[in-house]
C-alpha cells in the first residue's frame, strides 16, 4: 500500500496548527502561572483573616474581663476618677 506525499498546503497548515497549539500552550502556561499566584495572595489574606478572628474571639470571650475593659476603656481616652492626665509638649 503506497501512500500519497503531502502536498505543500497540507504542510501549510500542519505548521501553522503546530504554532497555533504552541502559543496556546504558552498562554494556558501564563494563566497557570497567575493563577497559582493569586491562590498564593488568597491564601495569605485566609491566614491573616482566621488570625483576626482568633483576636476577636479572645476579645468577645474576655469582654467581662476588668482589666480588658480598662484597657478598651485607656485606649479610648478615658482615665479613672481622681486621675492626673500629663501631657508631654516636649516633642
Amino acid at each position: 500500500m503506497r501512500f500519497k506525499q503531502a502536498g505543500f498546503l497540507t504542510k501549510i497548515v500542519v505548521v501553522v496548527l503546530l504554532i497555533y497549539m504552541a502559543t496556546s500552550l504558552l498562554d494556558l502556561r501564563t494563566q497557570i502561572r497567575e493563577a497559582e499566584e493569586a491562590k498564593v495572595t488568597l491564601e495569605e489574606q485566609v491566614k491573616q483573616q482566621q488570625l483576626e478572628n482568633q483576636q476577636l474571639a479572645a476579645a468577645i470571650a474576655n469582654s467581662d474581663d476588668p482589666d480588658m475593659l480598662e484597657q478598651v476603656a485607656r485606649e479610648k481616652g478615658y482615665v479613672k476618677a481622681n486621675e492626673t492626665i500629663y501631657i508631654n509638649i516636649a516633642s
